[in-house]
């Protein structure tokens, strides 16, 4: 009861929220934990240059940034780790169709600090815990479930799996070294202190990793919102993303 409670009213003040005017020069963004540290560059580097601009950022699971939005959180601009949940949104007319494209692509890897000699899938089967993105919400889940189904690992790997609410937690699970290794984007084990990346994920086991960016339906009367969105399109926004580690 306490949950349906707590939930009804997180719904109310999305609504609520939701249904306030636009403060001028605001943009509300809602983009894949994967990509924090671009986005962050990228909303200081453009505010610099435009002082009147202001960012709002919420960084989280795409299926989670999806669902908030269809339940009226307010943002201008969506950027997903995956085309489904673009795709979610497009057939509920909440993002602009015109302005559905590629942001850009990542490569699936898994990453640890285990003692144990980790150098390809076949090897996961000696290790006692696996962190995974929730594969209903999270998109490196789901790259990485359908990785382990196609390499034939799904009983060998039963029970082994630690759920995570983002990559970014997944990450956080093997720098802790809370599981033994983590499935996340290759960008994300650069970021890791106490962690290695100890291999790639053959790309045949799993559809390729794109980033669709769009506009959402609330942004047709918010220009600065549009000039950022031309902005990500950028010779500067592309030289960030290859920074770090993303692929045009």
């Amino acid at each position: 009861m306490k949950n349906t409670l707590r939930h009804s009213a997180f719904i109310l003040l999305l609504m609520l929220l939701g249904s306030m005017p636009a403060i001028a020069g605001e943009v509300k963004l809602s983009v894949a934990a994967s990509l924090k540290e671009v986005i962050n560059e990228l909303t200081a580097k453009y505010e610099k240059a435009h002082p009147g601009t202001v960012f709002v950022k919420n960084f989280g699971a795409s299926g989670a940034l999806a669902g908030q939005i269809e339940n009226g959180a307010p943002a201008d601009l969506f950027i997903s780790a995956n085309i489904k949940w673009m795709n979610h949104l497009k057939e509920k007319k909440l993002v602009q169709e015109k302005s559905i494209g590629n942001f850009a692509r990542n490569t699936l890897v898994f990453t640890g600090s285990t003692g144990i000699k980790v150098t390809g899938m076949n090897d996961l089967a000696r290790l006692d815990k696996i962190g995974i993105g929730s594969p209903k919400s999270v998109p490196a889940g789901e790259y990485a479930q359908t990785a382990i189904k196609n390499a034939g690992l799904e009983q060998q790997l039963q029970g082994k799996l630690v759920m995570a609410k983002d990559v970014r937690e997944c990450l956080m699970y093997a720098e802790l070294g809370e599981v033994d290794g983590s499935f996340v984007y290759r960008t994300d084990a650069l970021q890791g202190k106490k962690t290695k990346l100890l291999f790639t994920v053959p790309q045949k086991l799993y559809p390729e990793v794109v980033y669709p960016i769009a506009l959402t339906a609330k942004a047709a009367t918010n220009r600065d919102a549009k000039e950022f969105f031309t902005y990500l399109k950028s010779r500067e926004a592309g030289s960030v993303l290859k920074k770090y580690g993303f692929i045009l």
